[in-house]
């Protein structure tokens, strides 16, 4: 499967440079992505060695956007479940996102990559607000975008604004960094059994609720075709890797 993914993603010019079929993608992660061996908050030297994945996937000339998200500094569904209204634990979270994009982008631009932090939310000082054509035109000129604040509403999760957001910017695949290299049948850390799957679709996804992202996500990627590919962010080089037509993960298609 990983053989054939890549056949279809890259291929040798006469030259012998490197061709790759996905143009655009988006890059979905947790806030927890980012903290490393710590139990809160940010582990500068794993967020600056996701900035060189990320890097190193640009300088093949792929178009990346991102999306961070925030519960390694406020998730709001557990300020809910301490009594805290869930409007205003839900902003907290999006906040959250804000501040790891901006760390993520300082880490970026200290390799030399440009970035911009766009916000659903304004904020001028910090980041741009989201306009969709200009987002497309940094895209368009090479620039990292970051996608801060969700979708600027309470109640919608992280993986539900990047499908949004990945089919606002007609990104052609949605790659999702976890801890694990692949989407499997149950928790492989607690059970040494577990079975991982190589593609499964939307639909089996759904039906047996195998926790990839939220429904909202799966719904809106399986209304628009778009394909979910997961793998673990640990892995050096995986990113790049799986464009290469390398390494082990799971795609979720139709």
């Amino acid at each position: 499967m990983a053989q054939q993914m890549g056949q279809n993603q890259m291929t040798q010019t006469a030259t012998g440079e490197t061709k790759v079929t996905y143009k655009r993608v988006l890059l979905k992660i947790s806030g927890e992505a980012l903290m490393g061996e710590t139990q809160f908050g940010l582990h500068p030297p794993t967020v600056q060695r996701i900035a060189a994945e990320v890097k190193s996937v640009r300088d093949m000339g792929v178009e990346i956007c991102m999306v961070i998200g925030g519960g390694n500094i406020f998730r709001g569904l557990q300020g809910s479940a301490q009594g805290m209204e869930r409007t205003t634990a839900d902003y907290m979270g999006m906040l959250a996102t804000v501040m790891n994009a901006l760390a993520m982008q300082s880490a970026l631009e200290e390799l030399g990559v440009h970035t911009r932090v766009i916000s659903a939310i304004p904020m001028d000082q910090v980041c741009e607000p989201y306009i969709r054509r200009r987002a497309v035109r940094h895209l368009e000129k090479k620039r990292v975008c970051i996608f801060a604040a969700g979708t600027g509403n309470p109640y919608f999760t992280t993986d539900t604004a990047a499908t949004l957001r990945a089919n606002e910017m007609a990104c052609e695949v949605i790659f999702k960094g976890t801890k694990v290299d692949g989407i499997y049948d149950c928790d492989p850390k607690t059970n040494p059994g577990a079975v991982r799957y190589d593609k499964v679709s939307y639909d089996e996804v759904l039906r047996k609720n195998l926790k990839v992202m939220d429904a909202s996500a799966i719904a809106l990627a399986r209304d628009n075709k778009l394909p979910i590919v997961v793998f673990s962010l640990d892995e050096p080089g995986g990113f790049r890797g799986i464009l290469a037509g390398q390494g082990t993960y799971t795609i979720v298609h139709g």
